[in-house]
């Protein structure tokens, strides 16, 4: 299949970003073979799944992720922000969200952090995912260069991939000093010059975050081996599936 969809934070186009809703959904489209997540810690030291370093734009809550316990997280609503259909939904923890997606999708799973805001994230992420024996089916990603070089000290098996919106000369170098094989990067930045470099380079790249079909035809047209970010996995099964078969088994890459 070319330009695998992978589902941005689940299918959040249409439920609430980053809750089981979401990825229910998501893994519901079988075409859908990778969900990206975001993970941060909790006070208590719990891997949980939230994009913002703040609870106040997708929950009821108010205050950084960090000073808060896992119960107190628990405890929040994350659903009826977008809809009163979700009223109820929660933050999840990494462990719940990988219990669902084993056997079933691969995992882009996000480290948020910066600098020191976080010790001890990288393990923890790595001790839940290997409790899985999900190893080969996820991509740790970061903003962070530090996070990545960390998650390599403790596991060097592990993949890894930078983020990032820009295009630096020295971007393919910067990948290979810091033991990169996956790439994240804002859709604009991409053209055919840049993913052959990459290619060539043995990185799987994906492009973000991509809702219309006219963006996402002009990455398959730039390679069909980039992955396809995306919060309206239904806006790339219109663009696609006329010209992919889909895999009943969700074969993986």
């Amino acid at each position: 299949m070319n330009n695998l969809c992978v589902a941005h934070r689940g299918y959040s186009g249409k439920a609430p970003e980053n809750t089981m809703a979401a990825f229910r959904m998501a893994i519901a489209e079988p075409f859908v073979q990778w969900m990206e997540i975001d993970t941060q810690l909790t006070a208590d030291g719990i891997p949980v799944v939230i994009h913002d370093f703040s609870l106040d734009r997708t929950t009821n809550g108010s205050g950084k992720v960090k000073d808060h316990t896992w119960q107190q997280i628990h405890r929040l609503d994350a659903g009826s922000w977008k809809s009163r259909d979700f009223l109820g939904e929660r933050v999840p923890s990494l462990e719940e969200v990988l219990r669902l997606s084993c056997g079933r999708v691969r995992l882009n799973i996000e480290l948020k952090t910066s600098g020191n805001m976080y010790p001890g994230l990288e393990k923890a992420v790595i001790d839940r995912v290997a409790s899985y024996h999900m190893e080969q089916d996820v991509v740790l990603t970061s903003f962070d260069s530090g996070a990545l070089v960390r998650v390599k000290q403790i596991n060097p098996d592990i993949k890894t991939g930078l983020i990032i919106d820009a295009r630096p000369k020295d971007l393919v170098e910067r990948l290979q000093s810091l033991q990169c094989s996956f790439l994240s990067i804002g859709h604009p930045n991409l053209d055919h010059d840049l993913a052959e470099k990459l290619r060539a380079a043995g990185i799987t790249v994906m492009g973000w975050t991509v809702d219309d079909a006219r963006r996402m035809k002009r990455l398959a047209d730039i390679s069909p081996e980039i992955l396809i970010c995306t919060n309206r996995p239904d806006v790339w099964g219109k663009t696609f599936m006329r010209s992919n078969s889909i895999l009943n088994d969700k074969r993986m890459m």
